[in-house]
């Protein structure tokens, strides 16, 4: 799974959070710090992984980020991970084709994570990434806040993307299901 968007969005952070989702499920998890060039990005990630009792893998900071992937594929599966999420900040075209070459059909799931306090630039930044990457769904973040994530509506409708969870706050357990009819509700009472 790729895990794609902006600096600051809370990747790292919902990488921490789908993989306690997943370890909860029973699943064997391994992270991938592709996210090099983010100062401590790498080390944040590590963190994490030890917190939610996933693997990790790691060439430090500066890697190249495709080699991280193209390693992080080789462990997973040759040590039968069940869900490997790769951390990401820019080179998404060659990130995805190692992964390509190394496993058919990878990436299995591109997702899209959107800050709810982006307001309007969120619809180019998914251009972008969609472009780019390709996005099969969106994870909403920072709805703890003020924010009303409103644009989220209209990015999903426009590009035909699903929101599938919303981040509600720093740990691990604030990543809930997305639901549209508690969503709108809550747009129009703020």
């Amino acid at each position: 799974v790729l895990i794609i968007g902006v600096n600051g969005v809370g990747k790292t952070t919902t990488i921490a959070k789908l993989a306690y989702r997943a370890r909860m499920q029973g699943k064997k998890v391994l992270l991938a710090a592709a996210d090099t060039f983010r100062a401590a990005a790498v080390e944040q990630l590590g963190i994490w992984a030890e917190r939610t009792g996933s693997g990790f893998h790691s060439k430090g900071q500066d890697a190249d980020p495709a080699a991280v992937a193209w390693e992080a594929m080789d462990v997973a599966i040759r040590d039968q991970y069940d869900i490997l999420f790769i951390d990401t900040a820019g080179r998404l075209h060659k990130i995805r084709e190692v992964i390509a070459r190394k496993h058919p059909g990878a990436p299995h799931r591109s997702i899209l994570i959107v800050d709810a306090t982006t307001g309007q630039n969120a619809l180019q930044q998914t251009k972008i990434f969609k472009e780019a990457a390709g996005i099969d769904e969106l994870i909403l973040t920072k709805l703890d806040g003020t924010a009303k994530g409103g644009v989220a509506v209209a990015v999903s409708m426009q590009y035909g993307i699903p929101i599938t969870y919303v981040g509600l706050g720093e740990k691990m357990e604030d990543l809930r299901p997305f639901n549209g009819d508690d969503f709108a509700k809550a747009l129009l009472e703020q």
